[in-house]
């Protein structure tokens, strides 16, 4: 069974999260509620209306996010023409080395080779001068990182987790189909819509499995991940041997999400690289719920104020002053449980056996 399938049996999707619409006790059932499936990608008319490459016509709101190691800055702005609101990542390419720069335009051209309803769609691309920007919808929930930071800060309920995998999973597969691999799994790379969709983003960290027409079952580029991405990758991407790593990288990375999106914290966020190479070795598989992986209480109680995670700035964020709620009311409750289901697909992603995912 492949990980797509341990998720069919639950197909949801994600409702919208209004917050001025929302109660505060009301938010968690309202995201766990399983509305009508729609897995159908954004009409052709509403691309159509945010395509205008004239600066002038987009109106900057407010900075909510920064990625890209903090070399791209994201805004909620208005496309003035329609009144539409939009999310623009602004990069200065003369900030960006050879390798950055090869990052952006593998990004940008696969977002528009790729055709997929959970993958992360750019509308328009051009240049200000030296300034990339890249025209996307505004994506209203932003990540499941900032749900996490802003809802749910003890982890959320497993019929959440459920439904905002099954949409990045989806998303996952499309990518494995076509010979990408994606590298870069986590929570805030998986972003919501206001209408609820749920879209992985992340595209600029892709490898393609594919080289002179012939698909290969291994790749050996290891490129310098950032620390902040290290938490999420596996160890055979970690150890850098002439094994190489494929496409169960990934299935690695989705394990490593479901026990941050269950516990409300990033496992070995604050681990060296070589301690955390040790302890991913180790085995056997963690737990959503195994504290010897998590940050201790103050760490991580610093992180979940300062917003600081995984690289949140190439998710979109909510911006904030649209509804102030009281977070006491918001813990998942003490009693939250998983079932053996659950505990069981987040130890088959974590297997160290790639094969065994």
């Amino acid at each position: 069974m492949s990980l797509l399938d341990c998720f069919c049996t639950s197909r949801t999707q994600v409702e919208s999260l209004r917050p001025e619409k929302q109660s505060e006790t009301s938010i968690h059932q309202y995201l766990v509620d399983e509305p009508t499936l729609s897995w159908s990608p954004p009409s052709t008319s509403a691309s159509k209306v945010v395509c205008s490459t004239n600066v002038s016509h987009y109106e900057l709101q407010v900075e909510i996010g920064r990625g890209f190691d903090n070399l791209t800055s994201v805004h909620l702005a208005r496309h003035t023409p329609t009144g539409r609101l939009v999310t623009i990542k602004i990069t200065n390419l003369e900030n960006c080395n050879e390798e950055r720069l090869k990052a952006l335009q593998k990004a940008v051209i696969l977002s528009h080779f790729f055709r997929h309803p959970n993958i992360t769609t750019y509308w328009t691309v051009f240049t200000v001068g030296s300034w990339l920007w890249v025209i996307s919808p505004f994506m209203a929930y932003g990540s499941a990182s900032q749900l996490l930071r802003t809802y749910f800060p003890e982890g959320m309920s497993e019929t959440l987790i459920r439904n905002i995998l099954f949409g990045a999973v989806r998303g996952l597969n499309y990518l494995h189909q076509n010979g990408y691999i994606h590298r870069s799994i986590k929570a805030s790379h998986i972003l919501i819509s206001g209408d609820g969709l749920v879209t992985l983003s992340g595209l600029s960290h892709l490898h393609s499995l594919v080289k002179h027409g012939q698909r290969h079952t291994a790749v050996y580029d290891f490129p310098q991940f950032s620390t902040s991405v290290q938490p999420w990758l596996s160890p055979e991407l970690l150890r850098q041997d002439l094994h190489g790593y494929n496409v169960k990288s990934d299935i690695y990375s989705v394990g490593i999400t479901a026990c941050e999106l269950a516990s409300g914290q990033v496992p070995f966020q604050d681990m060296h690289r070589t301690q955390m190479l040790l302890q991913k070795l180790k085995g056997p598989p963690y737990s959503p719920l195994d504290i010897s992986i998590f940050p201790q209480s103050e760490s991580r109680m610093k992180n979940s104020r300062s917003g600081v995670d995984s690289g949140i700035g190439e998710s979109v964020l909510v911006f904030s002053g649209t509804h102030t709620v009281n977070s006491d009311r918001l813990h998942t409750p003490s009693s939250k449980t998983f079932s053996p289901a659950f505990f069981s697909l987040v130890q088959l992603c974590l297997q160290q056996d790639p094969e065994k995912r």
